[in-house]
């Protein structure tokens, strides 16, 4: 067989029994256990004593059975195995091969074929030479006696394997003393720590400390005490809270029912039994706190990562945030449309500069928390050892710096461009409000002289009009060298619409008024010139008519003196003698005086006839100018 070093509990390495005697050998280790009381002082022992003791014994033997059994078939299930007697179903070696498989977790050779003795004897000796560090120590126990079915060696087998794997492992350290204790104490101190402050449960034993049952209850309620109200147990109900914790650990913790409530509940209760009960309790227990351990440890690794990947949608959300913010600012930014006016400019202008003041400073910063935001990202993985984030595509921190270069290119170009537009545009105010002074000046001039060139005021007498014609020569003259001006307004009109001045219609339209002003200037000047002409022309008719009056008058007067030199008229001279009209006139100088008057007021006639002809001709061609304009 095997060994194991060590001494297990103190229940191993006892002074080997009587090999002759089986049940010896099975009995030496029970006294380990329960102190073998002192030896009989006198050789009249009293056959009740000796009855008494054997009873005891065949109760904690059958006992033991059922609990061993309970224990195996709780194991064995896992590989789909059952026993009905530990006894019997042990002796072939198979099932001692399937536990030992189970409990060690190694593959064993595999047992022999047939139902032979030699082949069980052959399958019980495999079962036990597990690899090292797992072998089973069997002292005094061989493989015939198990193949033979003997009870106290077989219960012996099932407890070492117990000791083996289920309570050697046990090893507790308190604080205030770190030497290692011995399983079986340590389970006992393990029980004492979880079970401390509870009312009425003294653990100092694995036999009476566990008959009332509210030790088994007040491990419970210690790790589950949503499962046991501890408050409602009595001392004095031990079946009930027996009955209870062992319905609760089998319900809801998974344990098998290895004890009935009256295998503890007896005056001297099995301890391999409640050991065996026990220690599940403490592996159960012990596997629940390490996988809350593990719970917490995964937990945190668990918000570890729920809290990296919340930066991670962060950072996401925030970068792609900021890149449509650029792309769409960029956008913006790019297009060189701008207002058509210089107010329009400036307030472009305006908003361009409040952008890059206000607005943009706000995006930088946010650009700087990403990049603190990626760097913590980074560091809180490589913190848990986990492959580093790479943002998805478009989002990385060179993404966002590249489209921020875009941005700043953009930004340069528009503020160029912004600057070029407002210089031209000053430059086209400056241009507007020369030419809305050069319109002012020209249409008061054109104003004036359409006033001067209305008056008629030639005077009546060829000399005054003679005099009115030069005046209107120099007009003509002064308004022929202004038509240079007048082509200015234009020019400068021009030169604003082909700048694509935003006011070209007022433009346009104040240079249409000037240009018709001045069409209408020319006409009146031109009008006036004819006019003028046809007066002078009127006065020297005028003055033709005067000499030809003045000549008749004349020729009038040295008729009539050439009359009386002759002899008087022809009347007279038929008459013999002077004629009656001769006679009435008297002398001749009356009659020059009477002749000088009839001659004036003809030339007064023939001045008022031509006066009123010129009067209704200039009539005429005033109605004539007011229809043109």
């Amino acid at each position: 067989m095997a060994q194991v070093p060590g001494e297990v509990d103190n229940m191993e390495g006892l002074p080997a029994p009587n090999n002759n005697n089986p049940a010896a050998r099975w009995e030496s280790p029970d006294r380990g256990w329960e102190r073998e009381p002192p030896a009989a002082s006198t050789a009249a022992a009293s056959l009740f004593e000796c009855s008494r003791i054997k009873a005891l014994a065949d109760e904690r033997e059958a006992v033991q059975k059922k609990t061993f059994t309970k224990w195996v078939n709780s194991h064995l299930a896992r590989v789909g195995c059952h026993i009905a007697d530990l006894y019997a179903d042990l002796r072939d070696g198979f099932v001692l091969t399937r536990l030992l498989e189970v409990l060690s977790g190694e593959q064993l050779p595999r047992p022999t074929r047939g139902r032979m003795r030699i082949h069980s004897l052959e399958n019980v000796d495999k079962g036990p030479a597990v690899p090292e560090g797992a072998a089973v120590h069997l002292e005094n126990v061989g493989s015939h006696d198990i193949v033979d079915g003997n009870h106290r060696l077989t219960l012996g087998l099932v407890w070492t394997i117990i000791l083996r794997f289920q309570i050697q492992v046990i090893k507790i350290e308190t604080e205030d003393n770190r030497e290692t204790r011995s399983a079986k104490d340590a389970l006992l101190l393990w029980c004492q720590m979880k079970t401390a402050g509870y009312p009425e449960v003294n653990i100092q034993n694995f036999t009476t400390s566990w008959r009332d049952g509210l030790a088994f209850n007040a491990l419970i309620h210690r790790h589950r005490p949503d499962l046991v109200d501890f408050s409602k147990l009595t001392k004095s109900n031990a079946n009930y809270n027996l009955q209870r914790a062992f319905r609760t650990a089998e319900q809801h913790l998974g344990l098998a029912r290895l004890l009935d409530p009256e295998d503890v509940n007896m005056e001297a209760p099995d301890e391999k039994s409640i050991l065996t009960y026990v220690v599940s309790f403490y592996h159960y227990f012990s596997k629940m706190k390490a996988l809350a351990v593990e719970g917490k440890r995964i937990g945190k690794v668990l918000d570890q990562v729920l809290e990296v990947g919340k930066i991670i949608e962060r950072y996401e959300e925030l970068a792609a945030e900021l890149l449509a913010w650029i792309h769409r600012t960029v956008g913006l930014i790019s297009n060189q449309k701008f207002a058509n006016s210089l107010s329009g400019v400036q307030q472009q202008l305006q908003a361009f500069t409040a952008y890059c003041t206000l607005e943009k400073p706000v995006k930088f910063q946010e650009k700087g928390n990403l990049e603190v935001l990626l760097f913590s990202i980074q560091s809180k993985l490589r913190a848990c050892n986990r492959r580093l984030f790479v943002p998805r595509e478009g989002c990385g921190i060179w993404d966002i710096d590249k489209a921020w270069g875009q941005l700043e290119k953009a930004e340069h170009e528009r503020e160029a461009a912004l600057r070029a537009e407002l210089i031209r545009q000053e430059k086209l105010e400056l241009l507007a409000q020369r030419f809305d002074h050069k319109v002012a000046m020209r249409e008061s001039w054109l104003n004036e002289n359409q006033r001067l060139v209305s008056q008629d005021n030639f005077g009546y007498e060829l000399p005054a009009v003679e005099a009115a014609m030069k005046k209107h020569e120099a007009i003509e003259a002064d308004i022929a060298a202004y038509e240079e001006r007048v082509q200015g307004v234009a020019e400068l009109a021009q030169a604003l619409a082909a700048e694509g001045y935003y006011d070209a219609r007022r433009v346009a339209a104040q240079r249409d008024s000037v240009l018709r002003q001045w069409a209408l200037l020319t006409g009146l000047v031109g009008a006036r010139r004819t006019r003028l002409e046809q007066n002078l022309a009127l006065q020297k008719v005028f003055q033709e008519m005067v000499y030809m009056v003045d000549w008749m008058e004349e020729m009038q007067v040295r008729i009539s003196i050439g009359a009386r030199d002759d002899g008087g008229c022809q009347e007279d001279r038929e008459a013999g003698g002077p004629c009656k009209n001769c006679q009435k006139g008297g002398d001749g100088g009356g009659k020059d005086r009477k002749g000088k008057r009839e001659s004036q007021r003809g030339r007064e006639r023939v001045i008022d006839i031509g006066l009123d002809e010129r009067g209704r001709k200039r009539t005429r061609e005033k109605d004539r100018d007011r229809d043109e304009i």
